[in-house]
């Protein structure tokens, strides 16, 4: 197949519909760590999750031409989704910051753990799972931030309380 006839393929729109949702809903994950101006916000779970989902449409890609080619192959695309789990696992420990005797950026790593996985859920066309993962998270950053802080974790960083969210200086 030339690229003229795959760029015409009725693949594109199930691909971008895939991208695209990974990208939304990393990039809502996202937009709670870029309101307090950490290092990981944005366009960093955004990518993120598009990167999960190009890796999982990648492997079902992979899976479905090696199984039709060779139906005795014993390929698995369950290994390319614990890459994907460790790359991403990777990206997040680079946002976990120690200093001092203080642990910083725990939730922004977890989020961009959880951007991967819903691109992979994105990726495997199972929004249901998507759709969920990001409901919940909204629910635990929005909810549950304020009742930790309420109920004694306060942050030595102004920016971690809930009620003031830090302007970008650009």
């Amino acid at each position: 197949m030339d690229i003229w006839q795959a760029l015409l393929s009725s693949s594109i729109p199930d691909y971008t519909i895939r991208l695209g949702a990974a990208a939304v809903m990393g990039g809502i994950i996202g937009l709670d760590r870029e309101a307090r101006d950490r290092p990981a916000g944005l366009r960093t779970h955004m990518m993120t999750a598009m990167a999960a989902s190009i890796f999982t449409i990648l492997t079902l890609d992979l899976h479905e031409t090696f199984a039709t080619q060779n139906p005795q192959s014993n390929a698995d695309p369950i290994r390319v989704i614990e890459a994907v789990t460790a790359g991403v696992a990777f990206l997040a420990a680079g946002a976990i910051i120690q200093a001092r005797g203080h642990v910083k950026g725990l939730t922004t790593g977890a989020g961009m753990w959880l951007a991967g996985a819903l691109g992979v859920a994105c990726g495997m066309q199972n929004y249901t799972v998507a759709f969920t993962g990001l409901i919940l998270a909204i629910l635990i950053l929005a909810v549950i931030r304020p009742l930790e802080w309420k109920f004694g974790r306060k942050a030595e960083d102004p920016s971690d309380t809930p009620d003031r969210f830090p302007k970008n200086s650009s």
